[in-house]
């Protein structure tokens, strides 16, 4: 987990603390709008779990991970706004739209690195509009 915060720390250029922050919400993110791939990422980089449980979890919506996990992937159809939202969210963080797209490129980096560019293209088939921010 300290690897990937500090990659995108030094990408964005922000604390340590805001990069495990917007890391957990990109993979909290992805692991709801993608999650078959996601499991089978999370199964090959299981530290990556520890990353999306330091987060929030709030799941866009503003419900808490328990009710989050008893809605399950619909609870994204209630107003989750997609990729626009999860912008939303990292620039409430504090990051501008350089340092979105800087994460972005260096999350994806980071998971062609460890599951395969394979993983990497399903994810970014499922979720409209993310290849502009890989």
């Amino acid at each position: 987990m300290d690897n990937l915060i500090a990659k995108m720390a030094a990408a964005t250029q922000t604390t340590p603390e805001v990069a495990r922050q917007a890391s957990a919400t990109v993979l909290d993110f992805l692991q709801r709008e993608a999650p078959e791939p996601m499991t089978r990422v999370l199964e090959k980089a299981p530290a990556l779990k520890a990353v999306i449980a330091s987060g929030p979890q709030s799941g866009g919506e503003g419900m808490g991970g328990g009710l989050k996990g008893l809605m399950g992937v619909g609870a994204g159809a209630m107003g989750g706004g997609g990729v626009m939202a999860l912008g939303g969210q990292l620039m409430g963080l504090g990051l501008d739209m350089g340092q979105i797209q800087s994460l972005g490129k260096a999350m994806f980096d980071y998971l062609r690195e460890h599951v395969g560019d394979e993983l990497v293209g399903e994810i970014s088939a499922e979720i409209p509009g993310l290849s502009q921010f890989i």
